[in-house]
């Protein structure tokens, strides 16, 4: 085994990767229907079956990090993604295109559930809290760059800008990663079986509560980045507008973020800091509902994405409470759950292709299940 350190430069790059990857991708929506002839709700598919396919990629790469080590399983994954980049370039046909969109997904996943992993391998219980705090500000931003970067790359090369710059990006991060990824993997690992984790899961109705709700969350966040480049182009305002909007949904998520951690330190807990969440989204929810005809339904949008903030660290820190003797493969099992339901729930969302109802939905949804969940809390 390797005995170099992992810095926390390249666990930046890696867990922002997806995110950047998913958000860059964005602003290219809107070229990409007119180019294959398609509509807005046929060209949002590609958004929906991204996290589905995301989602069998996080236990398949959960499980290789464990059978393959850590570092075959980031490589590999990178190089699945930059393969598929480089396929979706010279894709003549739509549906082309939303097979590469899959095979960039599956790829992706590698630096979420990769990096998770070699982050718990190399650091101990104390250090770890500083980690993620601070992989939790570059998450926060992850979208703001993608968004603003994918506008930029549109307004000069097109949809096919979008996906050069993604193969460029990920080629130079398999590079960065192949240079300096350590190993972190220990030689006396020990390979839980998936099926009776699953099982136990799948029996977990307090599990279930809690994937719908990391859905429900995300949902809000990524119906945005599946919708509003329509918008901004059916309102006739330059697509490098629309990029800008990422930094305020970034900064909406910042303040989620300090909400919750002042909240923490006076003593708030699980229950009032969800259902607060669902309160805030809601009404978030709804002024977007009330302003979608015009270019301030931004605005809003702050405190959607506030909301999210705010929901996200505490459902997921209190999701897999009991599965401490299992934390890996229920992690990535869990993973595959919520994230299979954010895939469903945008597919519907792209279908309607109407953002105020399908944010109002979703978060009256988050509320009903997070007071369901709370009521013995």
């Amino acid at each position: 085994m390797q005995t170099r350190t992992f810095s926390l430069t390249l666990a930046m790059a890696l867990m922002m990767f997806p995110q950047i990857a998913e958000t860059i991708y964005s602003p290219a929506l809107p070229e990409l229907a007119l180019h294959f002839s398609v509509t807005p709700d046929i060209a949002s598919q590609t958004l929906s079956s991204y996290f589905v396919a995301f989602a069998f990629g996080v236990v398949f790469w959960g499980r290789a990090c464990d059978v393959i080590g850590r570092r075959l399983s980031m490589l590999a994954g990178l190089g699945v993604y930059a393969m598929a980049c480089l396929f979706a370039v010279f894709s003549s046909d739509f549906s082309l295109v939303l097979i590469a969109r899959v095979m960039a997904a599956f790829g992706a996943a590698v630096g979420s559930v990769g990096t998770q992993t070699m982050i718990r391998d190399c650091y101990s219980r104390t250090q770890l809290a500083r980690m993620f705090a601070v992989m939790g500000i570059a998450i926060a931003l992850s979208p703001a760059i993608g968004v603003l970067a994918g506008a930029l790359l549109v307004g000069f090369l097109g949809y096919q800008g979008v996906f050069i710059g993604l193969a460029i990006t990920s080629v130079g991060l398999f590079l960065y990663a192949y240079q300096c990824l350590p190993e972190t993997l220990k030689a006396n690992n020990s390979l839980p079986p998936i099926a009776p984790v699953l099982r136990r899961l799948m029996m977990d109705g307090d599990v279930w509560f809690s994937a719908v709700l990391v859905a429900a969350f995300n949902i809000n966040l990524f119906a945005y980045y599946q919708l509003a480049p329509f918008y901004f182009s059916a309102l006739r305002i330059p697509p490098s507008w629309y990029g800008y909007s990422g930094c305020i949904l970034a900064l909406g998520i910042g303040m989620g973020a300090i909400v919750n951690k002042k909240l923490l330190a006076r003593g708030w807990v699980y229950k009032p800091l969800l259902l607060l969440s669902g309160l805030v989204s809601i009404v978030g929810s709804i002024v977007v509902w009330r302003l979608e005809n015009s270019p301030w339904f931004v605005l809003p949008m702050i405190f959607v994405v506030m909301a999210y903030g705010i929901a996200i660290p505490n459902i997921l820190a209190y999701a897999l409470r009991h599965y401490a003797d299992c934390a890996g493969t229920a992690g990535a099992l869990f993973g595959m759950l919520y994230y299979g339901l954010i895939g469903i729930g945008l597919a519907s969302v792209g279908t309607e292709q109407a953002l105020g109802i399908s944010l109002t939905v979703s978060s009256i949804v988050a509320m009903c299940i997070g007071w369901w969940q709370t009521k013995s809390v």
